[in-house]
């Protein structure tokens, strides 16, 4: 007996289903046109001169000023990481950095990428044409290699299928592995049951967590699964390079159509957040005050940066935002021009 259609899983969001016939070699564009319309509300296809135009809704316009901290859920949560100094109350600022450039940049290059959710935006929401982001850090690189490189389904299957227990991750995390694609799981489950998602060495693991439920209470295995089979489908859009950060900068230094987004491990907190923190803070500066493209950096707001800032010509501009712990603080926004930011 055939296995009736309702016992397999839900593939469209939108209700019923047509079955049409397509010549092959056009059946896996139709496809993701037809994803892209059934997953973003408000797709449409217009007919143009002698072509088709798939339009995509606009994101949300989210009112900001820099003195008024971002309410991070307006913003979509694209990275599969919860990252210490996450950068998603930055987004709307990004959006308008780049929205501001005419043409559209040719490429937008994050050479601290971490949780990477400003190359996510950039890509997801076409603010540049192509994204090349990089990472340091073994574990984290390991997680974009296999979610861009053909191991994506791979690594959402097994987060799905992992039983969180407190023994069993553990167990999970002491395993010495060489294997890329157990290394980046092992990365994801520790960025997501170490308190505040902290990965560097001797980070405990939560114990209260959200509403009490302890060590599961940032494992979210379909939302983590989702992402990153997100991020895959969208992967022409994104190049990943395990390389230094100096590397990076110094290959698209002289390329004016190059934008850099620079968030360098904190000055001061550093040490304690994350794997790969050392970083000649005025060698970078210096390094990208000769960079030929554009430049938006975000920083914490010490004295000790504005005045750095100011040595190699950068203007700087504080804006709220709330850390971890809901508090609000102020980092700094640096650019050569800031003068599209909002009072």
């Amino acid at each position: 007996m055939a296995i009736s259609s309702t016992s397999y899983p839900r593939k469209w969001q939108s209700g019923k289903t047509t079955v049409i016939r397509v010549p092959e070699r056009f059946a896996d564009d139709l496809l993701k046109i037809a994803r892209k319309l059934d997953e973003q509300g408000g797709c449409r296809i217009r007919e143009d001169r002698d072509t088709f135009v798939l339009e995509l809704p606009l994101p949300e316009k989210v009112r900001y000023t820099a003195q008024k901290p971002i309410n991070v859920a307006s913003v979509p949560q694209r990275s599969p990481f919860r990252y210490p100094g996450g950068k998603t109350w930055l987004v709307p600022y990004l959006r308008d950095w780049l929205a501001a450039k005419r043409p559209r940049p040719a490429r937008l290059v994050e050479p601290f990428a971490g949780g990477a959710i400003v190359s996510l935006t950039a890509g997801f929401e076409n603010l540049a044409r192509h994204i090349i982001f990089s990472e340091l850090d073994p574990g984290v690189a390991a997680v974009w290699k296999v979610v861009l490189n053909g191991h994506s389904e791979w690594l959402a299957k097994k987060i799905l299928a992992f039983q969180l227990t407190e023994d069993e991750a553990r167990r999970t995390l002491s395993l010495t592995t060489s294997n890329l694609r157990d290394l980046a799981f092992q990365t994801l489950l520790r960025n997501r049951v170490q308190r505040g998602g902290i990965m560097a060495p001797g980070a405990g693991l939560v114990k209260t967590g959200e509403n009490g439920r302890g060590i599961t209470s940032r494992w979210y295995p379909e939302t983590l699964a989702r992402r990153i089979r997100e991020i895959n489908h969208a992967k022409d859009k994104f190049t990943f390079v395990e390389t230094d950060a100096f590397k990076i900068i110094h290959e698209f230094q002289d390329d004016a159509e190059t934008c850099f987004y620079l968030d360098p491990p904190y000055t001061v907190a550093a040490r304690r957040l994350y794997v790969a923190w050392q970083v000649n803070h005025q060698r970078l500066f210096s390094e990208m005050q000769k960079c030929k493209g554009d430049l938006l950096m975000s920083y914490d707001n010490t004295a000790e940066v504005v005045a750095l800032a100011g040595k190699f010509g950068f203007q700087t501009r504080a804006i709220a935002m709330k850390n971890t712990h809901h508090a609000r603080v102020t980092e700094l926004l640096i650019g050569r021009d800031l003068s599209w930011l909002k009072e």
